[in-house]
């Protein structure tokens, strides 16, 4: 009689760890990321610049823009500056998880955060706060490059992209709830806003460190005696990492390591990032859905921060960070969990997430495009809402992407470079570009057409991933294999448990 072939042991979950109450708290720290860019954006905390008329009257600013008095490309840098410290940062702790345990690695990041949120509220200049904001793109760079293959580890099989859906429609709500946010705050100081955002994720950056962490697919156990920082790395190169953490005697061997072993040492960590970002590139299927997800955050960057302004100024709003904040925060979350269930419903394939990219995203853009047509304010608001449902529906399905095109031990660093491509070529510039056609052309409806019409070719580069041969490669693990169940990818963990129990 045929036999079962012996599993090796999964490795014991923290007490506190059931897979819903990690995606509850991911998503829970993901909106404190995004209300800070709300914030930022809002009327309430960015404010406006000092105007004075022909007759030499002066009416005095208001927010950062007034405090500092800032043009509005200098106003548009200022909501890039974090991401200079995303782009350098999120590779590096892609890099680490490999090293140090993703999970504390997360509470490092979460630690800069922190502080640097903090510090933004006790900025004193334009030079002083852009500094505070790269250091808060720091901080945020752990999370976004690791939270999400935490959940796509433990999330049900069937539910896969709902629960990615649940996790990225954080990234509208927390945008207005941080408008309205702002607005509300930035009637005392905006400065306050700051401090709260701070005080709020503090008790997480804590929980960082103190919960026993979580150890993701394709990487070395946390509790392995021996595990390997460089994943396929020669034995001495090999070092005990419990935790993430090297023990004392470990970290007196490596401190007495002669000095050219450890440049070589470095060297192979360099060397292995570079291998493993030419897979990256040279993957058709992962570079189309990268240069569509550019386009894309290209037109919703400028849209976070530029669209209360762009509503107050054509439709003479008075209200409209609420106005926006309500709008964004209805139709990010019906659309962004409509996507990820949609494409449950389908079958989750790399296909089907292309045909569903491409199709919500050109019938978005003919929404958002006509609706600024309109001179009503109430025809702008049905058309736009509608454009921002389907807009917003693109968010489960794109990262889904990111996720199954390459394997589980690559997962960190596909979403790393992601991350880094869509701002260094999205939102970072899109936001001082339109302030910059602004100032010229100083007409914010032709401003927001012009940036829409982008939209059309994010449609069409997703388009083209639907005729690329493609392969969901999240049970390869050939080349870093992990003692896991062997069913773990394919049964969601409280199954597990109930299964160990009755046994």
């Amino acid at each position: 009689m045929a036999t079962d072939t012996p599993q090796p042991p999964l490795a014991a979950n923290p007490s506190w760890f059931t897979p819903k109450r990690l995606l509850v708290m991911f998503c829970i720290i993901n909106l404190l990321n995004y209300v800070d860019r709300g914030a930022i954006a809002s009327n309430g905390v960015n404010g406006s610049r000092q105007t004075c008329t022909k007759g030499g009257t002066c009416s005095s600013g208001s927010g950062i823009q007034g405090d500092f008095n800032l043009s509005n490309f200098e106003d548009g840098i200022l909501s890039s500056a974090f991401m200079v410290g995303l782009l350098v940062s999120s590779p590096i702790f892609a890099s680490l998880a490999k090293s140090v345990n993703p999970f504390r690695l997360i509470g490092v990041g979460l630690s800069v955060w922190t502080f640097a949120t903090a510090g933004c509220g006790f900025s004193f200049n334009f030079w002083s706060i852009t500094i505070f904001r790269m250091l808060v793109g720091v901080g945020e760079a752990s999370f976004i490059s690791l939270a999400a293959p935490f959940i796509d580890d433990n999330a049900p099989v069937a539910q896969k992209t709902a629960w990615l859906g649940a996790f990225y429609m954080c990234i509208p709500t927390g945008i207005a709830v941080g408008y309205v946010y702002g607005g509300l705050v930035g009637q005392f100081n905006w400065r306050i806003a700051f401090w709260g955002e701070a005080i709020l994720m503090l008790p997480f950056a804590i929980l960082g460190f103190v919960m026993k962490p979580l150890q993701l697919k394709g990487f070395s156990p946390a509790g392995s005696k021996k595990a390997s920082t460089l994943q396929d790395g020669p034995e001495d190169q090999v070092s005990n990492v419990e935790d993430g953490e090297l023990s004392t005697s470990e970290a007196a061997d490596q401190n007495s390591k002669p000095f050219g072993l450890t440049v070589a040492w470095n060297a192979s960590i360099f060397t292995r990032f570079w291998e493993d970002m030419k897979i990256l590139l040279l993957d058709k299927v992962y570079v189309v859905n990268v240069l569509g997800y550019i386009a894309y955050n290209f037109v919703i960057g400028a849209y976070s921060y530029w669209g209360p302004k762009a509503g107050y100024n054509i439709y003479h709003m008075s209200n409209a960070d609420i106005m926006f904040g309500g709008v964004t925060v209805v139709c990010g979350i019906l659309g962004t969990l409509a996507g990820g269930f949609v494409l449950d419903l389908i079958t989750s394939t790399i296909s089907n997430a292309f045909k569903l990219l491409s199709f919500a995203t050109l019938f978005g853009a003919i929404f958002c495009f006509t609706s600024f047509c309109f001179k009503s304010l109430y025809a702008f608001l049905a058309l736009f809402s509608i454009g921002e449902l389907l807009v917003f529906a693109t968010q489960a399905p794109v990262n889904f992407v990111c996720l199954h095109t390459v394997k589980p031990s690559l997962r960190p660093l596909s979403m790393a470079m992601s991350t880094v491509s869509i701002h260094i070529f999205g939102d970072v510039p899109s936001s001082p570009l339109v302030g910059l056609i602004q100032d010229r052309i100083n007409n914010w409806r032709v401003s927001a057409l012009i940036l829409t019409s982008i939209l059309f070719l994010a449609a069409g580069i997703w388009f083209i991933g639907v005729f690329l041969h493609s392969e969901d490669k999240f049970n390869d693990d050939s080349n870093h294999p992990v003692p896991t169940v062997g069913k773990s990818d394919t049964t969601p963990l409280l199954e597990e448990k109930r299964t160990e129990e009755m046994a």
